[in-house]
């Protein structure tokens, strides 16, 4: 095979994560047209997110699996062509049926279960394609593709919505369909190694290790990122539509607005993570710190949420405590256990990530219907009991799990040998 410069490589696999990112961002902007057009309850439009995101979830750790089993390209590439699919079901159905709504859910339900083998399984594929500084800098490449996404989707869904409201959907197989096929022709695969042969039963038994020697800290990481998550999507989903019943804002200009907090994600998670590098006491208190930043902004739009303003100027404050939340949450469950066992951890914690965007759209609207201040102090508190948990079970001596030579070290040891004798 025709060796490929490693920087069309990493930009191609960096792609998979932001078309991920666009497949519950990119609806956002264009939800309440849709409430109308479909002739359904806030609650049930909000479903859309859900439906996405809880099969994602579910299915993740399973992708992962399979991925070491059969191979990344054989998980990756047909999970995009069913993230495609649900696309074109879901927009033919919302284009040509009367009632679409149901056919729709079904198309997400199927986006959703094509989603849990992209962005996860490209961070694998780029683990195993690099190493040392480059692989560093390919998942530093990786996870600006995601946040790319989250800036770029709002402006992108409210566009595309100017064609016509159900428009959305046909842009997932027009971006899948050919990053699916860059994939297959243009990113060679390392052949199987031992992992590939890895039992079920081994594979369980490996996770019921990890969660009996990590499980503690863990979990109360996992809460923490799905937490940080489920905050943002539930405020952009408010937002949005107060910005259309209020203001009467739609189309490009309201997608510009929302992808402001976005924007202040995405720095703030750049800066940090080149920041923290190992510093993995600064991690911890950097967390804990993004975490009171978010609760106090998201605290104070108890009594400013009528006003977007206001509210979209909150929001970026919030945004700068889940950007110091996110990269060291990434640093620390990554360093949490040996590479054998990494890819069962981040695959989980891929998993919570999802199920907190999705149930941030549904739980916001339910608290929204008691009132408008129990929606924003149920939150807060949430958000300033994970820095209080990430204080107290959060440690960062935990998360050194390195252990042993590394991987490039272990040719030269036969070398050495033959040297003494």
């Amino acid at each position: 095979m025709k060796q490929r410069s490693p920087w069309l490589l990493i930009i191609i696999l960096s792609l998979v994560p932001l078309l991920m990112v666009l497949g519950n961002s990119v609806l956002i902007p264009g939800m309440p047209e849709m409430q109308s057009k479909m002739h359904v309850t806030k609650f049930q439009v909000s479903l859309l997110i859900t439906l996405f995101s809880v099969p994602a979830g579910i299915v993740i750790p399973f992708a992962g699996f399979l991925s070491d089993r059969i191979g990344r390209k054989w998980v990756i590439v047909p999970s995009m062509l069913l993230f495609g699919i649900g696309g074109v079901i879901a927009g033919f159905a919302s284009w040509w049926v009367a009632k679409p709504y149901t056919l729709v859910l079904v198309g997400r339900v199927i986006q959703g279960i094509g989603a849990s083998g992209t962005a996860p399984i490209a961070m694998a594929f780029l683990g195993d394609l690099f190493q040392g500084e480059l692989r560093s800098k390919a998942l530093g490449v990786n996870e600006a593709g995601n946040a790319f996404g989250k800036v770029i989707s709002p402006i992108l869904g409210a566009a595309v919505a100017l064609i016509a409201w159900f428009a959305v959907f046909f842009v997932f197989p027009v971006l899948c369909v050919p990053l699916a096929a860059a994939v297959w022709w243009l990113v060679p695969e390392k052949k199987k190694s031992k992992a590939k042969t890895q039992s079920v039963k081994e594979y369980l038994k490996s996770l019921a290790a990890v969660a009996k020697r990590e499980g503690r800290w863990l979990s109360v990481a996992y809460l923490c990122g799905a937490t940080a998550l489920f905050t943002l999507f539930g405020v952009l989903f408010y937002l949005s539509d107060l910005l259309e019943s209020k203001y009467k804002m739609d189309g490009l200009i309201k997608g510009m607005v929302l992808s402001i907090p976005l924007l202040v994600l995405s720095t703030t998670s750049y800066i940090t993570g080149a920041l923290i590098k190992k510093k993995k006491i600064l991690m911890k208190w950097l967390l804990v710190t993004g975490f009171v930043i978010l609760a106090a902004s998201v605290l104070t739009a108890t009594w400013l949420a009528k006003n977007a303003w206001l509210l979209v100027g909150l929001m970026s404050v919030g945004a700068i405590g889940t950007g110091l939340v996110l990269p060291c949450l990434n640093m620390l469950i990554t360093s949490a256990v040996q590479q054998e066992n990494r890819g069962v951890v981040t695959s989980f914690y891929g998993s919570v990530r999802f199920l907190g965007v999705a149930f941030g759209p549904p739980v916001f609207t339910w608290l929204l219907s008691i009132s408008t201040p129990v929606m924003f102090i149920s939150v807060a508190c949430l958000s300033a009991l994970c820095g209080v948990l990430a204080v107290l079970f959060v440690r960062p001596e935990k998360a050194t799990s390195d252990k042993g030579p590394a991987p490039v070290k272990r040719p030269a040891l036969p070398a050495r040998h033959k040297a003494r004798t």
